[in-house]
């Protein structure tokens, strides 16, 4: 254990959040996600994980060290419903409500269709499953920056 660092944060998920640059994006995903073949093809090549937990609970604990990248409109990302792109689940509401707390703001969750975000998980840094298993818990964050602090 660690202090000031949610539990949830493994050793392998710690070593990916912080080897990310500005700019590069991950992926949370439920477990009906095709996880580890997507995450062969990403930067990190191998497939993380934070089990046993929702998809809210893991997305809280990465917001917990990671910030959003503030420079482009789609740093936050939701798997579109099929057929139904304006649909917003009760997983994917409670994913906004844990970036809008962990960001201080509202920042809404862009929509992407579902095969457009396989597309986007493969080119992502990472993948990381949790234990989600309700359908559309899927998720793109891209990393931002800290400021220097000031003296």
């Amino acid at each position: 254990m660690l202090k000031n660092i949610d539990p949830l944060l493994n050793a392998d998920v710690l070593h990916a959040l912080r080897a990310m640059g500005h700019g590069d994006r991950l992926v949370i995903c439920d477990t009906n996600f095709p996880a580890d073949s997507v995450a062969r093809q990403t930067s990190i090549g191998k497939l993380l994980r934070i089990d046993g937990v929702d998809s809210a609970a893991a997305v809280r604990a990465i917001l917990s060290v990671m910030p959003l990248d503030t420079f482009i409109d789609d740093a936050a990302m939701r798997m579109e419903v099929v057929g139904n792109p304006i649909e917003i689940p009760a997983v994917q509401k409670e994913v906004q409500a844990e970036i809008d707390r962990a960001e201080g703001k509202s920042w809404p969750l862009v929509p992407v269709e579902r095969m457009a975000f396989y597309e986007l998980a493969k080119k992502s840094y990472c993948v990381i499953t949790t234990g989600e298993r309700r359908f559309y818990g899927c998720f793109l964050l891209t990393k931002g920056v800290i400021p220097p602090e000031a003296k």
